[in-house]
């Protein structure tokens, strides 16, 4: 018995269906149900078999999967996931869900916030991924000028497709179409009101290659280009993950690489940029750079992490006031869970102007612990989930609120955003053009056994918490004030 739910557990972190067969495309869903998540990659003492029985409080692996848990939001590579419209006064957002709270059945769902009502509708799936649990397949999105609806449903290697949908009316989730069927995986699309999108993705070309494609109007496009394939010399693989953001006409994007294909080797930092929609890629002061980027040492490595064996886990990137680029990402001795890689920290690196610049904002206790950056002129802030959570030493925690004002040279905590909860939190993102309430949007759940998985939005201050509906009676619905609590 235990070994058949092990075997369950791991068949479905890897694509099985759980669900019906009945293809939800385009329906309405009675409610807000986040996608749940497990690698099947466990590590500590005992046998495979005995690992994470849903009954079991303390699992025979301490320190549990690579990363599971409520996922909705996940990854970090797709992006964006939420957009504020100022024609709609809207905050149209995607994520990963399901069906109900026990099924990982995974739906690529988009809603919106009402900022003039204060409510939600029904949310509608865009595609129903029919055989896949996996949320490495959720959406990333984009609106353009007219106000069309742009849902880029990532694929998974070259196993599954990714989906290009728009939507049939200006800034409506009523109905989608399929543009394109393709292979990309992490969709970054970036559009730009003059010069259409500019597509940052990966492709399994060896093992995670980088590629961008570009287009005026959505409809058609250019042919896919390599963007970065970096080989150690007499590496035959290669490997990297990116996470990027535009700035005017500038799409800046770090990543990091993987020695030999090594996703768990992940190390070095490299950044690149182009202000001509790809035509042309230089490092941060301007350099021109060849496309593709193939060694180690190229001018846009920025630092190199890999002499100081650290494993590099980008979170999210973003400009400050002047334009110049800034990453929040994690630094770990290794991939496996647990305080024997510790210290994890997030980290944070900075263009000034004349140098990269580095500083440490605090500790974490797990690698896939992720949240974002916001650079305001005055201060920047950082909500991460940094706080040992009700499943500590496992994918997220509880979520903080932390501040600079010195341009992030120095941290501390401004308050904490939610405390005492039944289940990590984790994968907070930053939407495009944030506007309060709705400026940062995550998920829940429970890192050790299928759980639900809640989705929440908090203001910009961390002082008040949402939950989105989990249940709807009626089209539309007010999200619940979970903190403060009532008392």
């Amino acid at each position: 018995m235990m070994l058949m739910v092990w075997l369950v557990l791991v068949l479905a972190s890897v694509g099985t269906a759980f669900g019906q067969d009945a293809d939800l495309s385009g329906q309405r869903v009675p409610g807000y149900k986040g996608i749940w998540f497990t690698l099947g990659q466990f590590y500590g003492k005992g046998s495979v078999q005995q690992a994470y029985l849903p009954a079991s409080r303390e699992p025979v692996f301490p320190y549990g999967d690579k990363y599971s848990g409520g996922l909705g939001t996940y990854t970090a590579k797709h992006t964006p996931l939420a957009i504020y419209s100022e024609q709609a006064d809207k905050t149209f957002f995607v994520y990963g869900g399901t069906t109900n709270a026990k099924e990982r059945h995974l739906l690529c769902m988009i809603s919106y916030y009402d900022h003039r009502t204060h409510q939600v509708p029904q949310p509608v799936v865009v595609h129903d991924k029919q055989t896949v649990n996996d949320p490495h397949d959720n959406p990333s999105l984009a609106i353009d000028k007219d106000g069309f609806l742009w849902v880029f449903v990532s694929g998974r290697a070259r196993a599954r497709p990714g989906f290009k949908y728009r939507s049939t009316q200006p800034w409506s989730i009523d109905s989608f179409e399929l543009i394109t069927t393709e292979e990309m995986t992490y969709p970054q699309p970036h559009y730009n009101r003059d010069r259409g999108f500019l597509h940052l993705f990966t492709k399994y070309t060896g093992v995670r290659e980088l590629y961008w494609e570009q287009s005026k109007d959505g409809i058609e496009w250019s042919k896919d280009q390599k963007l970065a394939g970096i080989r150690e010399a007499g590496d035959n693989r290669g490997g990297h993950y990116q996470t990027s953001a535009s700035h005017g006409d500038v799409v800046g994007t770090f990543f990091n690489r993987h020695p030999n294909g090594n996703v768990d080797q992940r190390t070095d930092l490299y950044y690149l940029q182009t202000s001509d929609q790809g035509r042309t890629w230089t490092t941060v002061d301007g350099q021109p750079l060849t496309i593709p980027l193939t060694e180690v040492e190229s001018p846009a490595r920025v630092i190199d992490y890999a002499s100081k064996r650290r494993n590099v886990y980008l979170k999210d990137m973003g400009f400050d006031n002047d334009g110049n680029p800034v990453l929040l990402y994690v630094t770990s001795a290794g991939h496996e869970p647990g305080p024997p890689n510790d210290p994890r920290e997030f980290c944070l690196t900075r263009w000034d102007g004349l140098a990269w610049q580095t500083s440490t904002l605090c500790a974490t206790d797990h690698n896939y612990d992720m949240g974002s950056l916001y650079l305001q002129p005055a201060h920047w802030r950082v909500l991460v989930p940094s706080a040992a959570g009700p499943q500590p030493y496992h994918g997220g925690g509880e979520m903080v609120l932390w501040h600079s004002e010195d341009q992030g040279a120095t941290w501390s905590v401004e308050r904490p955003v939610t405390q005492s909860s039944p289940r990590n939190h984790n994968y907070a993102r930053r939407p495009l053009r944030a506007k309060d309430p709705f400026y940062a949007f995550w998920a829940d759940g429970d890192p050790t056994e299928l759980s639900e998985s809640r989705l929440y939005f908090s203001d910009s201050d961390g002082k008040r918490v949402w939950q989105l509906p989990g249940t709807m009676q009626q089209p539309f619905a007010e999200p619940t004030l979970v903190v403060p609590r009532e008392r």
